[in-house]
């Protein structure tokens, strides 16, 4: 496994109210994410004091992000090309979600109603030490570990 579509699958199991959590955030962890470049850096927004980075499962996913950006931005941004990068989801997880330095997560195919998935800054999702719940008792019992073990989502 390790694609976009094998982590695709693993949202609708759990936006259908079956599957593991923990199953998907591995899923998330192995698949490659394509994150899109914004001004020099990459593609994240601001929502409920939490920065998220957006992510897709593929090309498919950011183009549908792509014209959603162009429709809010009118001519401008039909014009504008889209370049991005291919992460891990635990490098996203583990490396640029901390060095971030602000909480954060990964938003995953933002333009997908029905397919979009947050991963948010919690304890089992990130790593402890940039988890908004870490300091929270028992908190492990509810999320998992780091691995993603556990019912965190």
């Amino acid at each position: 496994m390790g694609d976009g579509a094998a982590l695709a699958d693993r949202i609708a199991e759990r936006r259908a109210g079956v599957g593991d959590p923990g199953a998907l955030v591995g899923e998330l962890r192995r698949a490659l994410v394509l994150v899109p470049y914004d001004r020099g850096g990459l593609w994240t927004a601001e929502f409920g004091g939490v920065r998220w980075v957006c992510g897709f499962t593929d090309e498919a996913a950011l183009a549908r992000f792509a014209e959603e950006r162009a429709v809010l931005e009118g001519a401008e941004g039909a014009s504008q090309s889209w370049e991005y990068a291919a992460f891990r989801g635990a490098r996203l997880l583990d490396e640029v979600i901390p060095a971030m330095g602000v909480p954060a997560g990964v938003a995953v195919n933002v333009a997908d109603p029905d397919g979009s998935m947050l991963f948010p800054p919690v304890v089992g999702i990130v790593p402890d030490a940039v988890a908004v719940d870490a300091d929270v008792p028992d908190t492990r019992a509810v999320h998992g570990d780091a691995k993603g073990e556990g019912a965190g989502l």
